[in-house]
């Protein structure tokens, strides 16, 4: 007679105890339970830890099943999306190389390489998606030997694959296997390709958007909303990745083995420069009127480096920067809305005195004199500040994450605002089949930062990034396509620079802790690039505002 196990069963606001025998399959599990979810289990966490549905039970555990409302369930259900995109080209477009690009709206990008997609290509790429959506057949996981893999890698092209592992010390790859097609996704995917039935491809030359349901609304695909900037941005920094010769990790390993590294981290800065001086040059095509830019972008994106290094830029163009903190504008404690938690909520603009801040503005682009506030974060109360006033060749720098919502500067008029918008969008890939999430790299940054600077462990970070994620697309996404500018902070060599701090950090997190799943998760991405030592990093870099060692003060 097998053991019967204890399972500490966690669902959709409940929890129950309840006794499997050994070795139950968590997926023979889940019919019993789907009623407490909005839509199918598709993964689940074994004492914190993100497993698939085919784990077997071996001891008793905590038991938590995670349905597309759940982010690391829905994390499950776009990889497998990705999946199925992959292998519908591969069926209808064998000839062809399909590369996932990055993340636009509320979907990713893909291109296929060298060659664009026409209306009719789309239709039968959504077409075959949609036959294998129908088709249900099981997605196998499976470990091969490293001779195996790359065998496997070899015959079907993936030379990507083969330069990603060349470098890693894997003694076993994982593979995942649908019918006649293979591939390495990096993550879990859904046990049957009939999990991803909500998806839309929308044409986006010269390549398409795979679009899909978010966490809080996992049954509706939100509407599309046109990102032209940002996609412009991005497009960008793709072209700059093929200056570098540097697309992909793999690629990135190699310049770092061949010893290269140096002309790779020098080139990258002097582009950052470059976009900076473009910006600073636009500027001073109207230094009649612009008096005031704005700074926005979300959390590490290295908005406070980039204000400073702008702010030289601007002396070369004949302007003497000054600049304001939002953070002495600050309400008096009493004052500050809260969130749905009954939290105060610092991120919302109203935790801002807009009235004080408009008034200011005001008087100092008449050129009166003002006494700036002073915020004191301790006792949550204001005083009184230095005096300032603004002289003819003076610009105005305020840096903020509200910078490009007009609530902030709304008795400033337009034509006198330049609004720039900052963030991380990295153009770096792990493959052609596995992207990186630019949210990861800010992650990551903040993490590193938080540790060295705040006094904050990896665990407080990543308890907090929920709440900064929701700040985030409350107040500062909704307004990046007002900026007048964008820089896209992102660096294709930092995260080879990040690792060493971060591994140590996510080290210290076990699975005692709800955010072990989210460790473990980000080791495994770190351990995908080579480490290079910080002291190649120029002291001006954006990453040094994360690492220390800048020659900016903060």
């Amino acid at each position: 007679m097998s053991k019967k196990l204890k399972i500490e069963l966690i669902l959709k606001n409940d929890e129950k105890e309840i006794y499997v025998p050994e070795g139950t399959k968590v997926i023979d599990l889940i019919d019993d339970y789907k009623d407490y979810f909005e839509t199918r289990i598709i993964a689940c966490k074994i004492n914190n830890e993100l497993k698939d549905l085919r784990t077997h039970l071996t001891e008793d555990c905590k038991l938590e099943l995670l349905d597309r409302s759940d982010a690391d369930g829905m994390l499950v259900y776009r990889r497998t999306l990705t999946f199925i995109a992959f292998m519908a080209a591969s069926r209808r477009f064998p000839n062809r190389r399909l590369s996932i690009m990055h993340s636009l709206g509320p979907g990713y990008y893909f291109e296929f390489v060298d060659v664009p997609i026409y209306p009719n290509d789309l239709l039968i790429l959504q077409e075959e998606m949609k036959n294998i959506v129908n088709e249900n057949c099981e997605i196998i996981r499976e470990l091969l030997p490293r001779d195996e893999a790359f065998k496997i890698f070899k015959e079907k092209g993936y030379e990507d694959k083969i330069k990603l592992f060349k470098y890693l010390p894997d003694e076993k790859i994982k593979i995942y296997r649908c019918k006649e097609y293979v591939d390495y996704l990096y993550g879990y995917l859904a046990p049957y390709t009939g999990y991803g039935e909500l998806f839309e491809l929308k044409y986006y030359p010269p390549g398409f958007i795979l679009t899909f349901p978010k966490e809080d609304n996992p049954k509706v695909i939100p509407p599309y909303k046109e990102q032209r900037k940002i996609a412009s941005i991005f497009r960008e920094y793709e072209k700059w990745g093929r200056i570098l010769s540097v697309e992909n990790v793999g690629e990135l390993n190699e310049v770092i083995k061949n010893g290269d590294i140096q002309t790779l981290i020098l080139v990258s800065e002097a582009l950052h420069e470059k976009k900076m001086a473009q910006i600073a040059d636009l500027i001073a095509l109207y230094r009649d009127r612009i008096k005031l830019i704005l700074i926005a972008g979300p959390s590490s994106s290295g908005k406070t480096t980039f204000s400073k290094r702008l702010s030289i830029e601007l002396m070369v163009n004949g302007f003497r920067p000054i600049t304001i903190s939002l953070d002495n504008y600050f309400v008096e404690k009493d004052k500050t809305p809260l969130d749905e938690d009954g939290k105060p909520d610092f991120e919302s603009i109203y935790a801002l005195d807009l009235d004080l801040i408009n008034e200011h503005l005001t008087l100092l682009l008449e050129g009166k004199e003002v006494i700036l506030p002073k915020y004191d974060f301790k006792t949550g109360k204001r005083t009184e500040g230095k005096k300032l006033r603004m002289e003819e060749d003076q610009i105005l720098v305020i840096e903020g994450i509200h910078g490009l919502n007009d609530l902030l500067t709304s008795s400033i008029p337009h034509d006198r605002k330049f609004k720039i918008y900052v963030s991380a969008l990295t153009q770096l890939n792990i493959d052609d089949h596995n992207r990186i999430p630019t949210t990861d790299v800010r992650k990551i940054r903040r993490m590193v930062r938080d540790s060295k600077f705040r006094g904050y462990s990896a665990l407080n970070t990543l308890k907090m990034w929920p709440s900064v994620r929701r700040g985030e697309e409350k107040w500062i996404f909704p307004f990046q396509e007002e900026a007048d500018a964008m820089f896209n902070s992102a660096l294709v060599y930092e995260l080879s620079i990040l690792k060493k701090y971060a591994e140590p950090l996510l080290k210290k997190i076990d699975n005692s802790h709800k955010e072990y799943a989210e460790a473990k998760r980000l080791l495994r991405f770190l351990s995908y690039f080579l480490p290079v030592d910080h002291s190649h990093v120029p002291h001006t870099s954006i990453i040094r505002e994360f690492i220390g060692g800048s020659w900016f003060k903060y």
